[in-house]
């Protein structure tokens, strides 16, 4: 008779922990990657390199003026070699200094989601699923539209691949194993 009442309950526990971690959150967001961060996250918000710091709820963010001099380092591996990228930024165009593989794209991102680097510590009650994207690592150091930003980034859970995928063209990498 116990039974009865127990496996309905943790049915429903289960759901709602899975409903707490569905979708793919951008740094400042717990919904979908196709929205943009919040633009309550502080853009000079550092991120951990550990699950702990993961994003909050957010609607969207207003887009920047698209101005960024970052220095973006990529570790895709253990056995790979630290690969650095400079990525300057005038309006949302790169400019010629960069040697960022996909700069266009990335300082689309950045004008579009300055916060991208900047996103809200994690909630303590926030979960994230227990899943492994791999073994890739990247730091963001620099200035987006004025602002100081350091930024790292990891695929240890879901929270974090969530931010590396809405983040990978600044980053450089996908990540993916």
């Amino acid at each position: 008779m116990r039974m009865r009442f127990v496996r309905p309950l943790l049915a429903v526990l289960a759901v709602a922990g899975l409903a707490a971690c569905s979708g793919s959150p951008t740094p400042g967001s717990t919904s979908s990657a196709s929205q943009a961060p919040s633009s309550s996250a502080p853009s000079s918000a550092t991120q951990s390199a550990t699950p702990s710091a993961t994003p909050s709820s957010s609607a969207t963010a207003a887009p920047g003026a698209g101005n960024a001099e970052l220095s973006i380092t990529l570790v895709e591996s253990t056995e790979a070699a630290p690969q650095t990228f400079t990525l300057v930024c005038k309006d949302g165009v790169p400019a010629a200094e960069s040697n960022h593989p996909s700069a266009a794209d990335a300082c689309t991102t950045i004008k579009n989601s300055p916060a991208i680097l900047g996103p809200a510590p994690t909630k303590t009650d926030q979960a994230c699923t227990m899943q492994y994207g791999g073994p890739a690592t990247a730091k963001v150091t620099g200035a987006v539209d004025g602002k100081e930003v350091t930024a790292a980034f990891n695929r240890t859970d879901g929270c974090q691949i969530a931010l590396w995928d809405a983040a990978k063209s600044v980053l450089g990498s996908d990540g993916g194993l």
